[in-house]
C-alpha cells in the first residue's frame, strides 16, 4: 500500500483533493480532502474517509447519517496530486439532503440538464416504483397487470416500428420509435429483475472480447 501512496503528492498541509463520483451514473457527488491516514482508512475499510479542514479531524462518510459510500475504484491524475474516487452510494452525498453537493447552477448551456445524462436510470427507477406502488391510470401499471406476454408483444411491435421508421428519411420518427422500444425493454427488464448494471457489464464483456480479437 505504501508503494502506491508514495506516487501521490500531498500539499503542504498533508492533504490531497478527492473528487467523489457515482460509479453508476457518473455524477460528481462531492469534492473533499484526504490526508494519508484518511486514504489508508478508505483503502482498508472500502468506504470513504476524509479529513475535515474546518474541524481538523478525520471523518467517516455516513457515520452519523448512514449515507455511506462504498469504494469501487480510486485513480489519481497525471500529476499525482488529485484523486478520483468512484463509489456506490447509500443515500444522498450532500449534508443538505441533495444527491450531489453540486446542485447550484452557475451556468448551463441551452438544453443541458442533469436528467439528460441520467434519464435511463431515472426511467428505470420510475418503472420499478410503478411496479411496487401502482398508480391509477398508469400505462406502466397496465403492462404489469397484463403480464410478461403483453410486454413482449409490445417489444415486438415497437421493434417492427423501428424497422419501418428506419426506412423513412425523417430521423424524428425513428427517434420516437427507438424511445418506445427502449421504454418497453426497460419494463421487461424490471419485470425480470435485470438491472442497467447487468446490461453495462454485458456490454463491457463484449467490448473486451472484441478488443482481444483485434
Amino acid at each position: 500500500m505504501e508503494v502506491r501512496l508514495k506516487d501521490l503528492r500531498f500539499d503542504d498541509n498533508g492533504l490531497i483533493p478527492a473528487i467523489v463520483q457515482d460509479q453508476r451514473t457518473g455524477d460528481v457527488l462531492t469534492l473533499a480532502y484526504m490526508n494519508r491516514e484518511a486514504l489508508i482508512r478508505t483503502l482498508m475499510s472500502g468506504e470513504t474517509w476524509f479529513f475535515s479542514r474546518s474541524r481538523q479531524t478525520l471523518w467517516h462518510k455516513g457515520e452519523t447519517s448512514g449515507n455511506t459510500q462504498q469504494v469501487k475504484s480510486i485513480t489519481y491524475d497525471c500529476d499525482g496530486d488529485a484523486l478520483l474516487v468512484q463509489v456506490e452510494k447509500a443515500g444522498p452525498a450532500c449534508h443538505t439532503g441533495e444527491e450531489s453537493c453540486f446542485f447550484n447552477y452557475l451556468h448551463s448551456a441551452e438544453g443541458h440538464t442533469k436528467e439528460s445524462r441520467t434519464i435511463i436510470y431515472y426511467l428505470y427507477e420510475l418503472i420499478k416504483d410503478r411496479r411496487e406502488n401502482p398508480v391509477d391510470g398508469s400505462y406502466t401499471n397496465y403492462l404489469f397487470r397484463q403480464g410478461l406476454d403483453k410486454m413482449l408483444k409490445k417489444v415486438g411491435e415497437e421493434a417492427a416500428e423501428v424497422i419501418i421508421s428506419a426506412k423513412n428519411p425523417d430521423p424524428g420518427e425513428l427517434i420516437y420509435e427507438l424511445a418506445d422500444l427502449i421504454y418497453h425493454s426497460l419494463v421487461v427488464m424490471v419485470e425480470r429483475n435485470i438491472t442497467i448494471e447487468d446490461l453495462k457489464a454485458e456490454l463491457v464483456r463484449r467490448h473486451v472480447k472484441d478488443e482481444k480479437r483485434e
